[in-house]
């Protein structure tokens, strides 16, 4: 016959068993999915993230702007901190949203300029998939994503130029946008 073990072992082994499991679960939960969520002010801060490319929206994604151009082209929309890649037929194949620097380029029509694979950004921070398309006061604009796949941090006064994406979305638009592609620039 078995001994038994007395109560303090059960209750020991118990609140072992159940601290294991909660750590198990919190290591897990902290490589799973975060949640994101849309700022509420016109710009995004440091802290607010834009919905993820990915995500579906209730009735489908938005729509092309009108008079954004014609033909195969990267649509930028400096109200709404929206990006669509457009193809030769004028469809849209991607759509995302964006974290703008402190100075936006005027609504028009420009094309890549420049691109960069990797550099400091003027906030400090590690990017790639660089391409320019304008300049604003001295200040290059262009889009490219962080290195770590973080949000600009606050500009604290600093002038900055480059539209900020999320990594995927930065590897798009690097695969679509050669030099000399089409960039629009509307409201």
């Amino acid at each position: 016959m078995a001994a038994l073990l007395p109560s303090w072992a059960w209750v020991s082994g118990l609140t072992v068993a159940a601290t294991a499991a909660v750590v198990a679960l919190a290591v897990q939960a902290d490589h799973g999915p975060r949640p994101a969520a849309q700022a509420a002010h016109a710009r995004p801060t440091a802290s607010a993230s834009p919905t993820p490319s990915t995500a579906p929206t209730p009735s489908g994604p938005p729509a092309l702007p009108e008079a954004s151009g014609v033909g195969r082209r990267i649509v930028y929309s400096v109200g709404t901190h929206r990006v669509w890649l457009v193809d030769a037929t004028g469809q849209s194949s991607r759509t995302f949203l964006v974290w703008p620097g402190t100075l936006d380029p005027q609504p028009g029509r420009y094309s890549i300029i420049k691109r960069r694979e990797a550099t400091t950004g003027s906030d400090g921070v590690q990017v790639e998939h660089i391409v320019y398309f304008t300049a604003v006061s001295g200040v290059n604009i262009g889009f490219s994503n962080a290195l770590d796949g973080s949000s600009p941090p606050p500009a604290n006064g600093a002038q900055t130029g480059g539209i900020r994406l999320h990594k995927e979305d930065g590897a798009a638009v690097w695969s679509f946008g050669d030099l000399g592609t089409k960039v629009s620039v509307v409201e």
